[in-house]
């Protein structure tokens, strides 16, 4: 199983980082998951003595060559699955004859609706269109700005923004635009956020905004107050906890944080607030990560074992240990549906469905095959999970406790325990930091010894119990204890060694970072273990090519409308308009140029130019 997965994964890997998907996927696919079925099966069999016994020309090369075929094959299957599953979202497509034409569409709101500075963002399940022989993707994304109500004169920007608030706007409602739509787009540049692929990966298949409606026959209209639809029930559920949250506590600093940890609602996070969760590494603390759903789903387990095993009956037709295990994948998948099914909640429920179905089947081995189980099966589910970051932290975390902590911790006391499993998490997920944000947080061991605890055994259930119970109280205790821990945050944050931060590491040095991490935390008794930081030293000595003597770099970032130009030498670098705002909250100084000079390993400029005062090339300074 683990050779499987870890050739499936790859194979799912590569394909994404292809410019082009092969032709005939479906096929190639079949192909593939036959031929791997028929190796597992049949291929052990030439080992068998009698077939290749002593002396047997195969007999030493055997024991590599079957793994490595299995290996081979299912790198092959998930590659072609990728490709079939990409295939088959990709035909979802907007026809590009409606790119920028107006379109009455008929659909349903998918989603919360998130405010920003000029109106609300929300996810829209395309049911009918108007326009005969429409092609519209299943699911789209649209801004809806205030001001769309036509007032009888051409529109223009400034009387957009100026106009009354929107229309109120809940997840289930059954709405007719009039929309004008485009197929996904986002900037390519180096060491940049891939928006298109985030949309990809969210089954995203258009963006657009509702237009100013104009007569009746485009007017926007509430058709249904409500569609029923699991899904949509679901995003009324989040509506009405989010909206409990804003009364109870206003306009408390925190407040969105608390949201966040019950719903996975995050837009309310002030940037300040991400920065200092960024510097101390908790980052993954404040949404719905699988640290989360692992808590929940181990707390209501442990309830009912505890309560199964004092009713002899029960305990008598199903063992406690079994009837606990059906208990936590219920409430992990309950979490999961209230936090609108994240990725990475997503992740943690496969994973907490296949120990409870290796429990239930009597096979539960070792930790490290049920990980690579739980990996395969996110993976045909979700063969875009490669292109998150969360994927590859989540699954290296709890591959790095199982490494540390099987066999190795149970003589030590609980202190240390949680010490070395810190210092061990620290150290093997330093390679991805630097490789996908280019930066490590020091101060995370110190910062995680105290937020993980407390967000995560008192804070995140206090948040759950107020999101259900009728007492305002709960919430406003879980505020309270958050915003004294947000006061050892802000402190290590604001010192100058919180942070290390350093160019991209070249791509080959980050797999020989992660072989000499597990080799300084191999056993007691592992040969030469401090020879391991060797291994991690290109990651950091390897720096990026410079200009040489005389020459001339030019790079122009896409920022879309607007511009930004890096000019390099060997000695100094110049930085020509910065790119555009895009609202109080982005602009691509931050979201654009900086990374891209972080990941260079450009510290400081030595000039800033700005052409003019336009938006789209000084929004970004």
């Amino acid at each position: 199983m683990r050779i499987i997965a870890a050739g499936f994964a790859l194979g799912v890997l590569l394909l994404q980082h292809r410019p082009e998907l092969p032709a005939q996927a479906v096929w190639l696919t079949a192909f593939a998951l036959i031929a791997l079925v028929l190796l597992r099966r049949y291929l052990p069999t030439f080992s068998q003595p009698g077939l290749t016994g002593k002396g047997h020309v195969l007999a030493p090369v055997l024991p590599v060559l079957i793994p490595l075929a299995i290996w081979v094959m299912a790198m092959l299957a998930g590659f072609c699955w990728a490709a079939m599953m990409a295939q088959v979202r990709l035909a979802d497509e907007l026809a590009p004859a409606l790119e920028g034409k107006d379109v009455v569409v008929t659909g349903v709101v998918a989603s919360l609706p998130q405010p920003f500075d000029r109106g609300l963002r929300f996810e829209f399940d395309v049911e009918s269109s108007s326009s005969p022989g429409a092609q519209l993707p299943g699911r789209i994304q649209l801004a809806w700005y205030r001001g769309t109500a036509w007032n009888g004169a051409e529109e223009s920007t400034a009387a957009t923004m100026s106009q009354p608030a929107l229309l109120p706007l809940r997840p289930g409602e059954r709405w007719r635009f009039v929309l004008r739509l485009r197929r996904p787009h986002g900037s390519a540049n180096p060491h940049g956020f891939d928006y298109e692929a985030w949309l990809l990966e969210r089954g995203i298949r258009a963006t657009g905004y509702v237009r100013p409606a104009r007569g009746s026959t485009g007017a926007h209209e509430r058709l249904d107050d409500f569609v029923p639809r699991p899904s949509y029930a679901v995003e009324r559920l989040r509506e009405a906890v989010r909206e409990r949250f804003r009364r109870v506590l206003g306009d408390r600093p925190y407040a969105g944080v608390l949201v966040a940890l019950a719903i996975g609602d995050q837009r309310a996070i002030p940037a300040t607030d991400w920065q200092v969760f960024a510097r101390t590494g908790v980052s993954h603390l404040m949404s719905i990560s699988g640290l989360h759903v692992t808590m929940v789903s181990g707390l209501f387990a442990a309830l009912v074992m505890a309560l199964w095993r004092r009713i002899a009956h029960l305990a008598l037709k199903l063992p406690a240990q079994k009837a606990a295990a059906a208990a936590g994948v219920l409430a992990a998948f309950a979490y999961c549906a209230i936090s609108g099914f994240s990725v990475p909640a997503q992740r943690t429920l496969y994973m907490v469905a296949v120990v409870a179905l290796a429990l239930w089947a009597d096979r539960f081995g070792s930790p490290s095959r049920v990980l690579a189980l739980a990996l395969l099966v996110v993976l045909v589910f979700d063969p875009w999970a490669v292109l998150s970051p969360g994927f590859w932290l989540s699954f290296g975390a709890v591959g790095i406790i199982f490494y540390v902590s099987s066999g190795r911790l149970s003589d030590k006391g609980w202190l240390r325990q949680w010490a070395t499993v810190q210092w061990a998490v620290t150290l093997g997920l330093a390679p991805l930091l630097l490789a996908l944000f280019g930066q490590v947080s020091l101060a995370s061991p110190i910062a995680n010894a105290v937020a993980i605890p407390l967000v995560s055994l008192v804070v995140t259930p206090l948040a759950l119990a107020g999101a259900v119970l009728p007492l305002d109280w709960l919430l406003r205790l879980a505020h309270g204890l958050f915003e004294a821990l947000m006061v050892l945050l802000v402190w290590l944050s604001e010192t100058d060694a919180a942070v290390w931060q350093q160019h991209a590491p070249v791509w080959w040095s980050v797999p020989l970072a992660l072989i000499g991490a597990a080799w300084m935390l191999a056993p007691r008794g592992f040969p030469a273990r401090t020879l391991g930081l060797v291994l991690m030293l290109p990651m950091f000595a390897v720096v990026p090519p410079v200009p040489k003597s005389g020459e001339l770099w030019l790079t122009v970032l896409d920022v879309g409308q607007g511009l930004a130009v890096v000019a390099r030498t060997r000695a100094h670098t110049l930085l020509y308009d910065a790119g555009p705002a895009w609202s109080a909250q982005a602009d691509s100084g931050s979201r654009i140029v900086l990374p891209y000079l972080r990941g260079e390993g450009i510290g400081r400029l030595d000039m800033l130019a700005v052409s003019h005062e336009d938006k789209d090339h000084a929004g970004g300074v």
